[in-house]
């Protein structure tokens, strides 16, 4: 090896052993930021309750019993909730409403497609787009989602139709929003290296999935 060679290699090295002990430093001094939803203890004292609303508009709703086998596939400290929202006025429009939020370990929240196709919906990419819903409480604000239209082939009567859904998603942490992957690791990771806090994201979710045929 010339010494030119030798030169870089160990420059290599000293960069990637700094990088190394930069990062353990961070880590052994981290802190968890609060979470941007709105959460109670729970019994396990590793999780929180997290809070959705039983009523809203006119929609009912019922609380969708955890499954023991998510719980197992997450990280011990996250936290999660699922409600299935219902119209009371005989249409039976439903809506499904979820939210995991983090706890220390950053990969309980991962890209969301991977899930939607893990469950054989097929993302339709030309119609799928970041947008905007006006908010008005507690105060007028625009929140940033991800939309996503889906669709998948279900048996019905035996032949198989085309199911059709409305997947809309945002992250939220504390005093931060964002309908983009990319943005909430890139603002995590610029948080954390300039206070020591590492962001509790929620990954908040709505499911829309239209009857087979229709």
């Amino acid at each position: 090896m010339t010494r030119q060679k030798w030169i870089l290699f160990t420059v290599a090295l000293a960069i990637i052993g700094s990088g190394a002990l930069t990062l353990n430093r961070l880590k052994a001094n981290q802190r968890l930021g609060r979470p941007g939803v709105k959460t109670s203890p729970s019994a396990d004292s590793k999780r929180l309750d997290i809070y959705l609303p039983e009523h809203v508009l006119n929609y009912d709703s019922v609380l969708i019993p955890t499954d023991p086998g998510i719980l197992i596939g997450l990280p011990h400290d996250t936290s999660f909730v699922q409600r299935r929202y219902t119209t009371v006025d005989g249409d039976n429009d439903q809506l499904i409403m979820s939210i995991v939020l983090m706890g220390t370990d950053r990969t309980s929240i991962h890209k969301p497609q991977f899930c939607l196709k893990g469950m054989g919906w097929d993302i339709d990419d030309t119609e799928s787009a970041e947008d905007t819903l006006r908010m008005t409480r507690p105060y007028p604000y625009d929140l940033p989602v991800m939309k996503l239209l889906t669709r998948r082939q279900v048996p019905v009567e035996g032949k198989f139709l085309t199911q059709r859904g409305v997947y809309v998603y945002w992250f939220v942490a504390d005093n931060d929003l964002t309908g983009d992957h990319w943005v909430r690791m890139r603002n995590s990771a610029t948080h954390l290296l300039r206070t020591g806090e590492l962001q509790r994201w929620a990954y908040v979710t709505c499911f829309c999935r239209v009857s087979a045929g229709k």
